[in-house]
């Protein structure tokens, strides 16, 4: 007898499965979508915020450049040039049609309550921020960043710093042309280049004139991009070489303007002990210590003159010096750099000889005492001036051995036969020429010399931090 299985029948199953995976599908499906439209927010978002970050990145830039145009006076007190600076950037930006600036305790950029200053209407992109002190050395500056409705912060550091460039880095330097007749030469003590001539010469068509045998040993930067240079006379030559070769290979022309160091007479004022008598009789010899020459004295000194010290001669004044000079120290003219008048005058006339303040001897006539820092300053240590009287023409007529400084002033003139050695550089602030007649051997030693002389002060400009970079969040 055979037995058969029986199958069961299970109706109704495979609905129940697809539906199932239906549902499992189409949930997955939904994630998917859920999380492909998260991400694609998650992507516009940091697309925002990455365009947020880069519009305050296009503030610091932009203050970048503002901040390039800074020039402070080397005078200004560390205390003062925090408020200096944000007169002169507001002055600044204002002059240029950027009228959203604000100074409270901080100078505000684009912060008008409309956005700030607009980068793209269309994305709702712009920038604003300001500029704050930190110390009496440090400023920082925070700019924000907004694309659409998100904002981000960034903040870099600016310190306090000189301008490097100076024209003390030049044997002759002149706003104005220079001009060379006779029998000139202008060399270095040790090498070529401390006889390098810097001209401006931004009024004048021929910033350089060499006529006759004339000579300079170094190169000759000049400003001016039009400038022309003469050079007349078979021996007339520039850095060794005569004609066009000179010209050619030893001047350039359109060079970048560099730094006339700011002046300031009054610091010598301090060690002045006495004002010169109007009953002295300056035909006999005589000996000067730390004086002062007051306004419209003119004095004529005729008779052999040993002068120690300060020499300091106020405006209006005309002092000559006919007889020999012995000079261990400093003369200042309280005159003004921009005075081109030839009012005021230095000549010399004689036969001069001149060493350093550092070798005055040491006494209380050469230490003048702040009774507010409580130290001492010492005269000896004001090394580097000859003569700085901004305002007055300087004038050469005899010759001497060493001139131990930089001579500076408002038209600067070598003739007769006034020659030696200079111990420094020759600045003439005027943009009127510069003559040297006769016949004058000049001969630079700027052996040694890495600071600017005693009395003049570099611009203050501002030095970037990149490592002070960050993203405030």
């Amino acid at each position: 007898m055979k037995t058969h299985a029986r199958q069961k029948k299970r109706r109704g199953m495979a609905l129940v499965l697809s539906i199932l995976f239906l549902i499992i599908f189409s949930t997955l499906a939904i994630g998917m979508a859920t999380l492909s439209s998260r991400c694609a927010q998650v992507a516009n978002n940091q697309a925002t915020a990455a365009r947020a970050r880069a519009c305050a990145e296009s503030g610091i830039d932009f203050m970048k450049y503002w901040m390039s145009r800074v020039h402070l006076s080397g005078l200004i007190t560390p205390t003062q040039r925090f408020a200096v600076l944000v007169g002169q950037m507001q002055a600044d930006l204002e002059s240029n049609g950027i009228d959203d600036v604000i100074v409270y305790d901080r100078l505000w950029i684009g912060y008008n309550g409309t956005g700030g200053i607009i980068l793209d209407p269309v994305r709702n992109e712009s920038f604003w921020g300001y500029v704050r002190s930190i110390d009496t050395d440090t400023v920082r500056i925070e700019m924000t960043g907004r694309s659409g409705t998100i904002e981000r912060t960034v903040a870099v550091n600016y310190t306090f710093g000189v301008r490097e460039d100076s024209v003390f880095d030049f044997g002759v330097a002149s706003r104005g042309p220079l001009c060379l007749s006779g029998n000139i030469d202008l060399t270095g003590y040790n090498v070529a280049v401390e006889a390098d001539v810097y001209l401006e010469s931004l009024g004048y068509d021929t910033a350089l004139s060499i006529i006759g045998n004339s000579q300079i040993a170094g190169d000759v930067s000049i400003v001016n991009p039009a400038a022309d240079v003469i050079l007349q006379g078979g021996q007339a030559s520039i850095g060794g070489a005569t004609g066009q070769d000179a010209i050619d290979n030893h001047v350039e022309v359109g060079v970048p303007a560099t730094q006339f160091p700011e002046p300031n007479p009054t610091y010598f004022e301090h060690w002045v002990e006495n004002d010169l008598s109007y009953d002295t009789d300056f035909a006999i010899d005589g000996v000067y210590r730390n004086i002062r020459i007051p306004a419209g004295m003119n004095p004529i000194f005729s008779g052999n003159v040993t002068l120690q010290g300060v020499v300091y001669v106020e405006q209006p004044n005309v002092v000559t010096f006919t007889g020999n000079c012995d000079i261990t120290g400093i003369i200042v003219g309280e005159g003004d750099e921009t005075d081109d008048s030839q009012t005021n005058q230095l000549i010399f006339q004689g036969n001069v000889s001149s060493s350093s303040v550092e070798n005055l001897p040491e006494d209380e006539h050469y230490i003048y005492h702040d009774c507010i820092m409580h130290e001492d300053y010492y005269l000896q240590n004001e090394t580097g001036t000859f003569v700085m009287a901004p305002g007055f023409g300087v004038a050469f007529g005899g010759s001497f051995d060493t001139l131990n400084g930089a001579i500076a002033g408002n038209g600067i003139t070598f003739f007769g036969n006034a020659g030696g050695v200079i111990g420094g550089s020759v600045i003439n602030y005027s943009d009127t020429p510069m003559t040297l007649s006769g016949n004058a051997d000049l001969i630079f030693n700027r052996s040694g010399i890495e600071e600017l002389p005693s009395g003049f002060f570099s611009e203050i400009v501002m030095h970037y931090n990149a490592a002070s970079y960050s993203e405030i969040l």
